[in-house]
């Protein structure tokens, strides 16, 4: 009975270990030959949905590219370099400041020899980077070793054959997953100190809330808060009142009237997620994701979003084809029951166009960028929700109609607001564009210049200080006026010690780079007291103090997000300044180990050949987890203090994270 109780306890572990360690990118490989004299290395891999692997070539200072390495050879010669095969996808990512390639569900790597005679022997590794939106994996390698005659009756034989295949006075490696090499560590620290596994330890401890829940939360109000904007505009707000009448007096029924408008409601919402589901469907959630990097996709957006612009401020009216409405609501008079109904929300949804269209079309932009099938249909449910809500509403409570505000100029105004958010937005967009060409015309600097203008421009508005051709002349600021733009005017101000490095947090995501900006005088960054794990362990044992280990990547985008938006906190900071010692990990340090290590792995064999592979096995077998980037507490014993963290950018949480795990080992 103990026995099985021990296997189960096992059993979860694993399972948990499984859990953590993520392997979203598996390569098969194969030795094929050509001719007598030529063979090709194929390397497949199969990608799952959200990843890419890069591809060959990419240069300096930018994520890790696929490459070909050999250790050993005999019998044959490398005939070119390593190729790239398959849908190759070419993008711009704004962090590296450079254009990039990868691949998404499948790709192949090829590298040809020529075999020059008689016993061959092709022994090396494959590396590769791959990452989602949220992490990036340490570098990896697909190691392969190849033995044969260039005969063509003679088959190659894999690294992986039986032990009376290989050759004569070759051994296997022994060192396990469970003790490090002892090349991996120094002789004075011994692996059951500092390179003990203490992932049943964090299991205990609970782990950190997914990010991708938290984005799906927000993509659903970002959706309702477009929704309620859409509604308060004049393609909407007068149209409730009569719709909602002409359910309440169609039937001499209250309740199937109060039936009807719930039923008005709901096409609503089925309309406007059907239109989020077809966006993904027609276009692919990773191809609307390249589409939302591609610079040309990105001039032609920040043209429409200044053409709706120009219509919110009055220049034109934008509306669809009236045949197509008038069509619709005549289809919806002709027929009964729950499709006339279906079709009056459909007639809702064509005319209202001129004054949902931008929003939608945003929001529908803004979420392809998650890679997720289901990211638009969420938007789109926030987005029907906000618009259904009063229809339903209204039909329950009648009396309300009479206290609803009345159309008026103060929509217009809600307009016209909208049209300047337009054009803020659409210096986002072009501004992918420009550090896509290396035009250098939308810098931060003159980024920020622009938006500053723009906020300025729609407080004065507000405020009654400028007039478009709808707008009233005799209108007096109300008080809710009044205080948006006094919003408006701060957030301006807000924006201008930026002009000179400030970091911004507010407006990171949508200015350019840091590395954009042509004078900077901030300087306040955390930077690490340590790059080495028994080192900085040693250090913060003489001095008494915890450990926050800092698992990152030269080519980690949301470590720097992380670097720049929480850790500039000065409580953050303070906290990972004083109270703690900061080892920073970057498990894609390409230094040369003194020698290879080889370890076996969960059942595989893997070799070390670098600073980061070592760092890179560290966070594995001690801590289950291979994602960056990732933070851990832990005592000057390497035991967990808290659980651990990863990509999010909740400073409030980040703070607790660090206190907590002071108060645990103060505690011990």
């Amino acid at each position: 009975m103990k026995r099985n109780v021990t296997t189960f306890l096992l059993f979860l572990v694993a399972c948990w270990v499984q859990a953590q360690i993520q392997e979203p990118i598996t390569f098969k490989q194969e030795m094929k030959s050509i001719s007598d004299t030529e063979a090709e290395l194929i390397f497949s891999a199969t990608i799952e949905p959200g990843w890419h692997v890069y591809s060959t070539e990419l240069g300096d200072g930018g994520p890790i590219s696929a490459s070909f390495h050999i250790e050993q050879i005999a019998g044959a010669a490398l005939d070119g370099k390593l190729k790239a095969v398959g849908n190759e996808i070419s993008a711009f990512d704004p962090l590296f400041d450079m254009k990039v390639r990868y691949f998404e569900k499948s790709a192949q790597f090829v590298q040809r020899v020529k075999l020059t005679g008689g016993a061959y022997h092709l022994q090396g590794y494959l590396e590769y980077g791959g990452c989602n939106d949220e992490n990036c994996l340490p570098p990896s390698q697909v190691e392969f070793d190849y033995k044969g005659q260039s005969a063509a009756t003679a088959a190659a034989v894999p690294a992986d054959a039986t032990p009376d295949e290989t050759a004569a006075g070759e051994e296997p490696a022994t060192e396990t997953a469970e003790t490090p090499a002892a090349d991996a560590i120094p002789t004075n620290v011994t692996a059951t100190d500092l390179w003990q596994p203490v992932i049943e330890e964090l299991k205990a401890m609970g782990e950190a809330s997914s990010q991708q829940d938290m984005s799906w939360i927000y993509i659903f109000f970002t959706g309702l808060v477009g929704g309620l904007l859409a509604l308060f505009t004049p393609c909407v707000w007068p149209i409730i009142p009569m719709t909602v009448s002409f359910f309440l007096k169609r039937s001499k029924d209250k309740k199937k009237g109060i039936r009807d408008a719930w039923t008005y409601g709901a096409s609503i919402v089925v309309i406007y997620v059907t239109l989020g589901l077809a966006i993904t469907l027609i276009f692919g959630a990773s191809a609307l994701n390249a589409l939302s990097t591609n610079a040309l996709f990105n001039i032609l957006f920040c043209l429409m979003l200044v053409v709706f612009a120009a219509s919110f401020f009055g220049a034109f009216e934008i509306t669809l084809p009236s045949k197509w409405s008038n069509a619709v609501d005549s289809k919806a008079e002709a027929t009964t029951g729950l499709l006339s109904i279906f079709l009056m929300a459909f007639t809702l949804s064509l005319v209202s166009f001129s004054c949902t269209g931008p929003i939608i079309g945003f929001l529908l932009v803004e979420v392809s960028t998650t890679g997720s099938v289901v990211a638009p249909a969420i938007g789109m449910l926030g987005f029907a929700i906000a618009l259904a809500l009063p229809f339903t509403l209204f039909a329950l409570f009648p009396s309300w109609l009479k206290s609803m505000p009345k159309s008026g100029g103060w929509m217009n105004v809600i307009k016209v607001s909208l049209g300047f958010l337009e054009l803020a937005f659409a210096l986002k967009f072009l501004s992918v564009a420009d550090l896509a060409y290396g035009w250098r015309i939308l810098d931060r600097e003159t980024f920020l210049a622009l938006w500053i203008v723009l906020f300025a421009l729609l407080g004065f508005y507000l405020l009654g200080k400028i007039k478009f051709p709808h707008d009233d002349d005799n209108v007096k600021v109300s008080v809710p006026r009044f205080f948006l733009a006094l919003f408006s005017l701060a957030f301006a101000v807000y924006m201008v010690p930026g002009l000179w490095g400030a970091p911004l947090k507010a407006v990171s995501a949508f200015a350019p780079p840091m590395q954009t900006q042509d004078f900077n005088l901030y300087n306040n960054e955390v930077h690490a007291q340590f790059d080495d794990y028994d080192l900085g362990m040693e250090y913060a044992r003489r001095q008494g103090k915890p450990v926050m280990l800092d698992f990152t990547g030269y080519g980690c985008v949301n470590c720097r997000k992380m670097e720049l938006a929480v850790w500039t906190n000065p409580k953050v900071s303070d906290l990972m300044k004083n109270d703690y010692v900061l080892i920073t990990l970057y498990v894609d340090n390409k230094t040369p180990l003194p020698a290879p290590i080889k370890i076996t792995e969960n059942g595989t064999e893997r070799t070390l050949r670098t600073v980061g592979d070592k760092w890179s096995y560290l966070q594995r077998v001690k801590f289950g987890a291979n994602a960056q980037p990732f933070y851990v507490l832990i005592d000057n014993e390497g035991h967990p203090l808290n659980k651990s963290y990863s990509y999010n950018e909740d400073i409030p949480a980040y703070v607790d994270f660090l206190q907590k795990g002071l108060e645990n080992y103060q505690k011990k």
